[in-house]
């Protein structure tokens, strides 16, 4: 961020000048003035129209009020905004918040619009939040720069918001939840600030223990995962992202000008970035609580306590579809719960105290489970009874995860009986939910955030490759108006050290013979066009051709390609070694370019089967060797490269240096858009790139 918190700045400012204030009713700059009423420090009206507002002397202009101020509001139509903004920076003010719409989200005129308006912000390095935001808020000093009905309760969470109307029902719910905020911004279209500035901001905020997100997309996908991977070493975040569907998208992008990335990129850099990512905003506000108040997990182990085994059950399942996996009881834990059990109680995890629990068996019960050395965590499951108290066992579970240091979570199920038991658990950082799965899910939460702590990033390798040769090949194809390249582009994958069979591109019978005579035994040959990319699907492959046979199969090859596409470019034939591919695990190495994050590497199953089975995963390029080898491993048919069935491993070491090597590859051209390496062979021996499809953006070159 731009600004320097210790200045003031958005969030902490001592004057607030709000441009376009006004007293008439129903208006954006009325409302936004009565919200900062309460303000700790000074706000100042600006309005050339007017000579006063609500009985505060107004001003023309941000130069025209004495002493300055630290963040100018502005609330005035679209086409003056930008003079506005341009009038605050003379003035020396650096920190604007622009809640006028009318900019990128509306067409080509709103967008040149925000170009004119980054242009200013840039000339006088301006902190700006918007266009097109509700506004900013902070509790500290009961800043409230927004036209929201409410105000936020205090509290350690800060949350950014690409749609200002999520955030005014956010807050109006997290009132009634008792949940509060430190700080609050709407984004907006994020001309000039973005979610990255903010998660770099909240970093370095002692106040602010969880970070929260509502976005539909992000400004810069590289340095939104840089930052992030910072920032969550040490301060959680959680992310609600929309636009998942093809219809989400497009809203996203007639809501603030978004343009969606694909939904495959956000999950990888999400994962990549140790962003915790919420499907709902259920999800987001149950993980958040548990991240802000809950303490730390000994491990990942769970024991469950309960009155009612329905419930149990379906926590039991909850933790199977989980990160955390139930906890076996020690003897000596099990020996305790059936002195203290009555017998028809379940002294197994999880724990089944049956409906005629009192309080003191559910105390038992839990400092006995969570007393074990093999639990880590612990969920309280109660049904409402005549025999137990919510308020009573709410203290019980406070009492017991203080007396031990595990994170507790509660499930005391039912309406109007348990809100003063949540009050009670929520005082202490407990947070309840009516349904089992919720409990387990924010559990879930924090074991995520533990991994992603105790992660270290390496930087990816860089490896010796022939970057010249590459572009020559590229160039060349460019040159002559091609932009979809197959395998006459093999050479390129050689260059950056992928290791590629014998081949030679022929363009003549004659050629063909004589390529072939320099391989032992029958050869492969393939068509080579860029205007054919199925070759199978035309008869455009021969496999397994006798030395006797080359010439004409060439001929055969040419005339299938004639006849399939009259007009196609055919650059020749590609003559090639033959290659036991039943030697081997057909793999796909490949890459798409997405518009936000860049080049993303895809490794999976391969051959006929990448389409049917669709088992692969992805990462943000560049890649390095700890994402590649987890690339491998997330693979369902994983032990496939391992030996599974009998078959000889792959070397596992030199598949994962081929995604690197192809990581590097796409990172160095931004012209390569897609590329697909298939099938790859891995075997014991190594990997061989048998086939390869790329596409080119020329301009890029």
């Amino acid at each position: 961020m731009k600004s320097d918190p210790d200045a003031g700045g958005l969030f902490a400012p001592e004057r607030v000048a709000v441009v376009g204030a006004t007293e008439r009713e129903g208006s954006i700059g009325a409302a936004i003035f009565q919200n900062l009423v309460d303000f700790a420090g000074d706000v100042v009206p600006v309005n050339p129209s007017r000579d006063s507002v609500f009985g505060q002397e107004c001003y023309p202009d941000v130069a025209s009020v004495p002493d300055g101020v630290d963040l100018v509001v502005i609330v005035v139509p679209p086409s003056i905004a930008v003079e506005a903004v341009q009038g605050a920076g003379e003035a020396g003010v650096r920190n604007v918040v622009v809640i006028t719409a009318g900019f990128s989200e509306t067409g080509p005129e709103g967008a040149q619009r925000e170009q004119e308006l980054r242009s200013v912000a840039e000339e006088y390095d301006l902190t700006l939040v918007g266009p097109n935001s509700l506004g900013v808020l902070s509790t500290p000093l009961n800043l409230n720069a927004t036209f929201g009905p409410s105000n936020a309760l205090p509290g350690s969470l800060s949350f950014m918001s690409q749609s200002g109307a999520f955030i005014t029902a956010v807050l109006d719910w997290a009132n009634d939840q008792g949940i509060g905020f430190k700080d609050v911004v709407s984004l907006g279209n994020k001309a000039v600030l973005n979610e990255s500035d903010f998660l770099r901001y909240w970093q370095d905020d002692p106040e602010t223990n969880v970070v929260l997100g509502y976005l539909e997309g992000v400004a810069d996908g590289r340095t939104f995962i840089d930052t992030a991977r910072d920032v969550t070493q040490e301060t959680p975040a959680v992310v609600v992202k929309s636009g998942r569907t093809d219809a989400g998208a497009e809203a996203a992008s007639s809501h603030t000008g978004t343009i969606a990335g694909s939904e495959a990129a956000y999950e990888a850099a999400f994962e990549q970035a140790g962003v915790v990512r919420a499907e709902n905003v259920q999800e987001l506000f149950d993980y958040a609580r548990a991240l802000d108040g809950l303490p730390t997990l000994d491990s990942e182990q769970v024991g469950i306590i309960t009155n009612a085994g329905g419930p149990g059950v379906m926590a039991t399942d909850a933790v199977g579809e989980s990160q955390l996996t139930m906890a076996s009881f020690t003897d000596a834990t099990l020996s305790s719960l059936e002195e203290a059990m009555p017998e028809e109680a379940n002294i197994y995890n999880p724990v089944d105290a049956i409906g005629d629990a009192d309080i003191e068996r559910f105390e038992t019960a839990l400092d006995t489970v969570l007393g074990d050395d093999n639990v880590g965590c612990a969920i309280v499951i109660s049904a409402p009874t005549a025999i137990v108290d919510f308020g009573e066992l709410a203290t019980v579970v406070a009492d017991r995860q203080a007396a031990h240091g595990k994170p507790v979570v509660a499930c005391l199920m039912g309406g109007e009986r348990t809100e003063r038991a949540a009050e009670l658990l929520g005082e202490a950082g407990i947070p309840n939910y009516f349904d089992p799965a919720r409990a387990v899910g924010s559990l879930d939460a924090l074991a995520v955030q533990q991994d992603v702590e105790a992660r270290s990033y390496e930087e990816p390798e860089t490896f010796d490759v022939d970057q010249e040769r590459a572009r020559e090949i590229l160039t060349e194809a460019a040159d002559r108006g091609a932009r979809r390249l197959g395998v006459e582009a093999m050479d390129i994958l050689d260059a950056y050290g992928l290791p590629i069979p014998d081949a030679e591109l022929v363009e003549d019978p004659a050629d063909a013979v004589k390529a072939a005579s320099n391989i032992d035994g029958d050869v492969v040959m393939k068509i080579v066009s860029p205007d054919i990319v199925h070759k199978s699907d035309i008869g455009g492959v021969a496999v397994g051709v006798p030395q006797d046979d080359v010439a004409d199969t060439y001929e055969t090859l040419v005339t299938r390609a004639r006849n399939y596409q009259p007009d196609a470019t055919i650059l020749g034939v590609q003559v090639q070694e033959m290659v036991d591919t039943e030697a081997g695990t057909e793999t796909i190495l490949g890459m798409n370019r997405d518009p936000q994050f860049g080049p993303l590497v895809l490794f999976g199953l391969g051959g006929v089967f990448v389409e049917v089975l669709e088992d692969t995963s992805v990462r943000v390029a560049p890649v390095s060797g700890r994402e590649a080898g987890e690339m491998v491993d997330e693979l369902d048919s994983a032990p496939l490269l391992r030996g599974a069935r009998g078959r000889t491993p792959a070397d596992e070491a030199a598949v994962e240096e081929a995604i690197q090597r192809l990581s590097q590859l796409v990172t160095d051209f931004d012209a390569i858009l897609e590329l697909d390496v298939n099938p790859l062979l891995a075997t014991a021996d190594g990997v061989q790139a048998l086939d390869v499809r790329l596409t080119i953006d020329p301009e890029e070159l």
